[in-house]
């Protein structure tokens, strides 16, 4: 195992970065006197901070360690989704966010029950928040890891205390610190990634043709198989989930469309969409090569046997790079957890505040329902620690695989609610209500019945039906469950009366308007 070898210098950079991210709470808590501030610090943040923002929130510990440790010990296939956001959302961004900006006020799901009732609002919005703490205790998890193995301390001790400094930013700052440690932090993981990467070019014998080639002939390159085959974990099964996650992600998370209600214009908010979607992929693909690059390292180095693919990657930090150097990059790798888990905890709690709280305290006024948001800050980030301490004692396999299967159990068919709420003029509340039933009876029929997830080899299904067993991969489960609504929702739909809709809803009325003011430009040009 890896010595704790950190010297004087690299504590100093550790404190010093662990010091600007208090610093920044601080200095935007004196903005944070409503709700709106706190949460949406509308026209206050440039375009570009925002776009780095949404990268800084989409890349975490997940993206630091997860994906070198996928590149390591497998090929490129889980990137596959990822690569298929730009695809999706070049095509959808324009409408998306507009259309966001005119119908809610704070909360992603206020859309679900405009357009289809309060049912289609909570079942969304749990949906998110199951996400959401799944997620924030894989990335505790993941950077308890990797401390661990670089220093020795004590996992759950790490974990508490970078909960606490996460907790502090978002008391004291809100979303406005949040945004700006984003961008810090997105600058520090670029710089720390590509340094990373020329370090290990150029330690290995042979460079890049010699990495390209003993990553071919070991299987770690490529983004196969590449078979039409839904029962394994193949290229087509990654390239449709990934377009489903992107819509889901960039149309229907709340941490990204809370950073399309910070800008000030629409124009602006499409903009930073853009940034962060184009700056995202290369970050990913980045780490994957960095572990693609440590495989073939450790084939002409010695590696420590039993050492967990999770924990390559901070291996090498502290054997191979000087004194200064891990400070910097470790300080990157907690600083990317630190925004990634300070987003997802400005977005619970504006859920909580947006979608629970005031329904059940109506009329209060905004300084209790500010009070309240930071009641649900504190409490949010206790549970999310608390998971991310189950977490350690379930263990570490597969973790970026089992993040994507968990993604896929908990979108529930979310999707499909949004693209016929966006696409269909006929679908209705009672008919997405039917189809919300269904797609659970469904989703708890595929979990049940298909082998569960993270438990080694002794794997047996939890209800099994023989061959009526749901055996495609999991990720195929999130996919299927929004086709389920899709399908259900439209036809239950026909035996209801169709809605009376206000036009903003669809993005039918998005294309009506735009028409509408393309003519009006015209009128005010000719006269």
């Amino acid at each position: 195992m890896i010595k704790p070898e950190l010297g004087i210098i690299d504590y100093l950079i550790i404190i010093a970065v662990l010091l600007t991210t208090l610093f920044l709470g601080l200095r935007y808590a004196k903005n944070q006197s409503t709700t709106q501030s706190y949460f949406a610090a509308r026209g206050r943040v440039p375009a570009w901070a925002i776009g780095m923002s949404l990268l800084a929130t989409l890349i975490s510990s997940v993206t630091f360690l997860g994906y070198p440790g996928e590149g390591f010990s497998s090929n490129w296939i889980l990137l596959v989704q990822g690569l298929m956001v730009p695809v999706v959302l070049m095509g959808t961004i324009w409408f998306i966010v507009p259309l966001f900006r005119k119908v809610i006020g704070l909360s992603t799901y206020e859309y679900f029950e405009k357009r289809f009732g309060l049912f289609a609002r909570y079942y969304s919005s749990i949906a998110f928040v199951l996400r959401q703490f799944s997620g924030m205790g894989t990335v505790f998890f993941l950077l308890a890891v990797a401390l661990n193995s670089m220093t020795g301390g004590n996992m759950y001790f790490i974990i508490v205390l970078v909960g606490a400094i996460i907790i502090a930013v978002n008391l004291l700052g809100g979303m406005e610190a949040v945004i700006w440690l984003d961008v810090f932090q997105g600058f520090m993981l670029f710089a720390s990634g590509i340094l990373c990467l020329v370090v290990l070019i150029f330690s290995i014998k042979g460079g890049v043709p010699e990495i390209l080639k003993v990553a071919s002939a070991n299987g770690r390159a490529g983004f196969g198989p590449y078979d039409i085959d839904f029962k394994r974990l193949t290229f087509i099964v990654m390239a449709i989930n990934g377009m489903f996650y992107a819509i889901q992600k960039y149309g229907t998370d709340q941490t990204v469309v809370q950073r399309y209600l910070t800008a000030k214009t629409d124009k602006a908010a499409i903009r930073a969409s853009l940034l962060g979607i184009s700056l995202t992929v290369p970050v990913w693909m980045l780490f994957m090569f960095i572990g693609t690059c440590l495989f073939v390292y450790y084939q002409q180095n010695a590696l420590p046997a039993g050492l967990n693919p999770n924990a390559i990657f901070p291996h090498f930090i502290m054997t191979e790079l000087p004194t200064g150097v891990i400070g910097f990059i470790l300080s990157a790798m907690v600083s990317a957890a630190i925004c990634s888990l300070s987003a997802d905890l400005n977005s619970l709690a504006a859920v909580g505040i947006e979608d629970y709280y005031k329904k059940l305290f109506p009329g209060k006024s905004d300084k209790s329902y500010l009070d309240a948001s930071k009641w649900m800050i504190f409490v949010s980030g206790a549970i999310a620690i608390t998971i991310g301490g189950i977490y350690i004692n379930i263990g570490n396999e597969g973790i970026l695989g089992i993040i994507f299967t968990l993604y896929a159990i908990f979108s529930g068919g979310i999707v499909g609610i949004f693209l016929l709420g966006l696409f269909s003029a006929r679908a209705n509340r009672q008919g997405i209500n039917i189809a919300i039933v269904v797609c659970i009876c469904f989703t708890a029929y595929a979990f049940l019945t298909s082998t569960p997830i993270g438990t080694g080899t002794n794997k047996t299904v939890l209800l099994d039906l023989g061959k009526f067993n749901f055996t495609h991969n999991k990720l195929m489960l999130g996919v299927y469950s929004h086709l389920v609504v899709i399908f259900v929702g439209y036809i239950a739909s026909l035996f209801f009366p169709k809605p009376v809709l206000d036009r903003n809803l669809l993005y039918s009325g998005w294309r009506e308007g735009r028409r509408e003011e393309r003519e009006q430009d015209k009128q005010l040009a000719n006269s």
